[in-house]
């Protein structure tokens, strides 16, 4: 069968499959974390009209667009983005097509609701949670007091990366390359072209900074759109996070965090994490980053890059937020969210 498009399937495709038949390695130094189940999900998923086509060398899992086969999701609705609004974090459930939010005073699962095909990233802002759906093409705006859509709004292709400038909402759309800017009402205000394969987007010293998963780069835009510098950072280059002046960015696969000054993009260091570091936050006073490979979550110092705490997650996680004074962590593979205290 020709190949109408290659395109990236989300990495968690291949880890899921992978799981099928091997565990994923943990820190053996890492601390336990609480772990609550989100539901029993479906073994075999069907991925909305793509198939998997093979793996390329990197180990990621790539799809035929024109295909109609299933992927294997060994048991889980792959629990990939969260976000949290204040009073619940909201998980994205990738591959059944919808959200569940779960109260963060008592972890009580609280509402599962529907969006559109795969959705992979979340953010609050403006009043409601947005969410980045891969196969629809577009962003839905949520109520989080009743999880009811409030817009449905269309961005580039594969949209799967979110953030806030504090106005306006970034999507970064990995299969077009480019950026979409909606306004909190989802006017669009413009497409902007950046790097191969955008997936973490971030707002850090006033302006937007974009992860170039398959260009190694990072970009740096006004909030008009206009290029302001594009930057080396990591292979594999998925999470970005705004820390004081600095913005920090994860390499997936270089197992490496690489910390630039957001007045000008100047690199302050880079640092040993774990295997697949994918998801990284900011809470103030230490940066979090899971790492997918190693089903870890790692506490890191901002000012010298040293690991200071692991903690393990169930497997294959993908992002991370906070919360309530705890940290949380979705665990694609494991169908559940890791907690715990964030101190």
């Amino acid at each position: 069968m020709s190949l109408v498009r290659w395109k990236l399937f989300s990495v968690v495709v291949f880890l899921a499959i992978s799981t099928m038949t091997m565990g994923i390695v943990k820190a053996q130094d890492a601390q336990p974390m609480n772990e609550i189940t989100l539901g029993s999900g479906s073994k075999t998923t069907s991925t909305g009209g793509d198939s998997l086509s093979g793996v390329n060398g990197d180990g990621v899992a790539v799809i035929d667009e024109g295909g109609t086969g299933t992927i294997a999701a060994a048991g889980t609705a792959g629990p990939e983005a969260i976000a949290f609004d204040g009073t619940y974090v909201w998980v994205a459930m990738q591959f059944s097509n919808s959200v569940t939010r779960v109260r963060v005073s008592d972890g009580v699962v609280s509402g599962t609701f529907a969006v559109g095909k795969r959705p992979v990233a979340l953010l609050y802002a403006a009043s409601g949670i947005w969410v980045a759906n891969l196969l629809s093409n577009n962003v839905m705006k949520l109520d989080p007091a009743t999880g009811g859509i409030l817009g449905t709004y269309a961005t580039g292709e594969g949209p799967g990366g979110l953030a806030s400038d504090g106005t306006n909402i970034w999507v970064a759309n990995r299969n077009s390359n480019n950026v979409t800017k909606l306004s909190a009402k989802g006017a669009n205000l413009g497409t902007f072209a950046v790097g191969n394969r955008p997936i973490g987007v971030a707002f850090a010293g006033g302006s937007v900074w974009v992860a170039n998963n398959f260009s190694k780069t990072v970009t740096r835009l006004s909030t008009a759109g206009a290029v302001l510098g594009t930057y080396p950072v990591g292979r594999g280059a998925f999470g970005v996070a705004a820390q004081a002046e600095n913005v920090w960015i994860t390499n997936y696969f270089d197992k490496t965090v690489t910390k630039l000054r957001a007045a000008d993009g100047f690199n302050l260091g880079t640092f040993t994490v774990g295997d697949g570091a994918a998801g990284i936050a900011f809470d103030g006073t230490n940066m979090w980053v899971v790492c997918n490979g190693d089903s870890t979550l790692m506490k890191v110092s901002p000012s010298s890059g040293t690991v200071l705490a692991t903690y393990a997650t169930g497997k294959g996680p993908f992002s991370v937020a906070l919360g309530g004074n705890k940290v949380w962590v979705p665990n694609f593979a494991s169908n559940s969210v890791s907690t715990t205290a964030a101190n």
